[in-house]
């Protein structure tokens, strides 16, 4: 398990977004939230889950929505429960993920997104040179000098 550092106090709770927007139910965003910082990193396996009451708290819900979207991880097989404990990432929580994760993508999004790229005329050079990190030209020189 993770050990927390002095100093790593709230960690959890600033790596969550304040604001919920209307497009969908607010323990679906909480859960969402939840698996993003697992597939970011900032929760690994073994390492517990901001309290229900704290969530709860920080986030102005009711503890029934956080324990709502909390069990859903628990169904999904995410997270554990430990009687008294709270809630703990299970192992093998993100590479599980990362397969739902990258097919719902390739399902869902990326269909939209290559009609996008398609409609515009985007070329995969286009592309690859607008996601690369921005670097001046006098760096892709030196770069390319041996």
């Amino acid at each position: 398990m993770l050990q927390r550092r002095k100093g790593d106090e709230g960690l959890l709770e600033r790596a969550m977004e304040r604001e919920f927007n209307d497009s969908q139910p607010i323990y679906r965003q909480i859960r969402d939230r939840v698996v993003a910082m697992i597939l970011d990193g900032v929760l690994e396996e073994g390492d517990p889950l901001p309290s229900v009451r704290n969530v709860a708290a920080d986030y102005r819900v009711n503890p029934l929505t956080v324990l709502k979207s909390y069990q859903q991880l628990v169904e999904e097989k995410l997270v554990e429960s430990k009687r008294g404990r709270g809630m703990f990432v299970n192992s093998g929580a993100r590479p599980l993920l990362m397969q739902g994760e990258r097919q719902r993508f390739l399902e869902k999004q990326w269909p939209e997104l290559y009609a996008t790229i398609q409609r515009l005329g985007l070329t995969p050079e286009e592309l690859l040179a607008a996601a690369a990190p921005s670097r001046s030209p006098d760096a892709a020189d030196t770069e390319s000098k041996p």
